[in-house]
């Protein structure tokens, strides 16, 4: 993993002994693992909402992952800040894009809480709760998996997002957390 990791992010890359809890639930999802899913209290139907603090390595950790899967499709990871500017530009048609119809692409929505509320044509919208909305039904009726990182607690999920969205999220996703006290990994 730490060859992948320095083939993709830069020579610098290291993983941190502090860490590998956090790496083994993850490669544990990407391969399948029933067994220690099962001890891990994983649910390898449902997605990863990976927390931590600002810097700790979950964007890395989520874009390295992919190449470890074994089962699912391999998932695109996506800024929730690039969402909301693709919004800006074009509109509705972008949570459609992220979340309904025939598009059940799994992805990993990154940084869940960066974003803000935008106008498009006067109309505000919370566009990564609609989003988020618009996934379980994908989820509930078809298995849709959706991963995502954040920086935010479950009660800053539910003063943003609201408890409806938040309540969803329990039944999508599994909760793997960077301790709070993580350190700052970036240099």
């Amino acid at each position: 993993m730490e060859e992948k990791g320095s083939e993709q992010f830069s020579d610098h890359f290291r993983i941190f002994p502090e860490d590998h809890g956090i790496i083994f639930k993850l490669l544990v999802y990407a391969i399948h693992d029933q067994e220690n899913a099962e001890k891990l209290n994983l649910n390898l139907q449902k997605g990863i909402m990976l927390t931590g603090p600002v810097g700790c390595g979950k964007t890395t950790l989520m874009k390295l992952i992919r190449f470890f899967q074994t089962q699912q499709e391999v998932y695109s990871v996506k800024s929730c800040r690039e969402i909301s500017f693709e919004f800006i530009a074009k509109g509705f048609e972008v949570i459609h894009k992220y979340s309904t119809g025939e598009n059940r692409k799994v992805y990993c929505f990154d940084d869940l809480g960066t974003e803000q509320n935008l106008k498009y044509y006067g109309n505000e919208c919370n566009i990564m709760a609609e989003i988020l909305l618009n996934r379980y039904d994908q989820f509930i009726a078809h298995g849709t998996i959706t991963h995502l990182t954040t920086n935010l607690s479950a009660s800053e999920i539910e003063s943003y997002y609201g408890n409806r969205v938040r309540s969803r999220m329990r039944e999508m996703f599994n909760v793997i957390a960077f301790n709070k006290e993580s350190k700052d990994k970036r240099r």
